[in-house]
């Protein structure tokens, strides 16, 4: 993989364990992921493998990106092969771990969830499942080319991916993103017709509240948007010193994630 690598956190047998691609956020890394988020801890416990794959940058910069078609940074620009590595970083684990790289599940932040979105619409025989935390794949240019379970978790506060799409405030990038609802329509529509429920959870005083809505192909789930309201651009539940504002107390990603995960193993 040249000078691209991974680190992976394994379950107590991880023979045969599944395994989840966690991707960092634009101007991150594997090990800043795995410590803001703390989702290899809680999905190891859950019997999962978790790779934490490095996005790219240029050579001996730690600022590392996803090519995600419309962004971002320096793998979009020099036209990064990441779907090429992603499947080398799966296959290398299966090999040198014994982890199921036959069916694999995604998550990621923001540049990262770009990259997990984009990655299982156009690889849907690969994927388990993928779940998004504040990043938008382009769905102007991506077709989602089969049934591939998805959760979509996004603040409505969003102020550098905006949920109704376009160039955010503090983006870092002049993309113009797509909006929560074209990645929701683009997920469904391989599913042909499904039924829609929502629930609301407001338990705690932090200015924000949560709108899950379910959409579900007879009794199974398969795709889940959690819309914080009033939510920032951030991991719920995860370690973000620098953000004052927007940060709900109402859910937590790792659990969300692992919890929708569970639907479909």
């Amino acid at each position: 993989m040249g000078d691209r690598w991974y680190d992976i956190v394994l379950p107590d047998s991880p023979e045969g364990a599944p395994l989840i691609l966690a991707l960092h956020g634009g101007g991150g890394d594997p090990a800043q992921f795995a410590s803001s988020s703390g989702f290899g801890r809680a999905a190891a416990t859950k019997g999962y493998a978790v790779v934490f794959p490095a996005g790219s940058g240029r050579r001996g910069e730690r600022l590392l990106t996803w090519n995600g078609g419309y962004c971002c940074g320096y793998a979009a620009r020099q036209g990064v092969d990441d779907i090429g590595f992603l499947k080398q970083v799966i296959a290398d684990a299966a090999s040198r771990f014994g982890v199921d790289g036959t069916g694999v599940y995604l998550t990621g932040m923001s540049n990262g969830s770009i990259m997990a979105e984009t990655f299982a619409a156009k690889n849907p025989r690969l994927v388990r499942a993928v779940a998004g935390v504040s990043g938008t794949m382009d769905t102007r240019a991506v077709a989602v080319r089969g049934q591939v379970p998805a959760l979509i978790i996004h603040g409505t506060a969003d102020t550098m991916v905006p949920y109704s799409g376009g160039q955010g405030d503090t983006s870092l990038t002049r993309t113009d993103f797509a909006s929560v609802a074209a990645v929701v329509e683009a997920f469904l529509a391989p599913w042909g017709r499904v039924s829609g429920s929502s629930r609301t959870v407001d338990r705690k005083d932090d200015g924000t509240s949560v709108v899950v809505t379910d959409h579900a192909k007879g009794d199974r789930v398969v795709l889940r948007l959690i819309t914080v309201e009033g939510g920032a651009h951030h991991w719920p539940g995860g370690r973000k010193a620098r953000l004052s504002e927007g940060k709900t107390q109402e859910i937590d990603a790792n659990t969300e994630i692992l919890r929708f995960f569970a639907l479909h193993r």
